[in-house]
């Protein structure tokens, strides 16, 4: 059975492999991939696609527990969208 995850920003479940993982990091103060799905600390998992919304929600700072800088992370998933 493969773990699944929820998605902060549509909240539906999906495998884990399948959505990317954002992870607060403390040498950087910042949201930074977490490509491997390995990095510590707290995390959370969204689609690409539903970066806009988890902004517009901001579920990715309630999900972090951190005060996020919105436009930091808007630029981080820009790099994930197809073009």
């Amino acid at each position: 059975m493969t773990p699944e995850r929820t998605c902060v920003g549509c909240r539906s479940t999906e495998p884990k492999a399948g959505l990317v993982r954002l992870v607060w990091d403390e040498a950087s103060a910042a949201v930074v991939l977490d490509h491997r799905q390995a990095l510590p600390g707290r995390g959370c998992y969204l689609h690409p696609a539903c970066g806009p919304v988890a902004l517009k929600r901001r579920a990715i700072g309630r999900a972090l527990r951190r005060t996020v800088d919105g436009d930091q992370v808007a630029v981080l998933l820009a790099e994930l969208r197809p073009a």
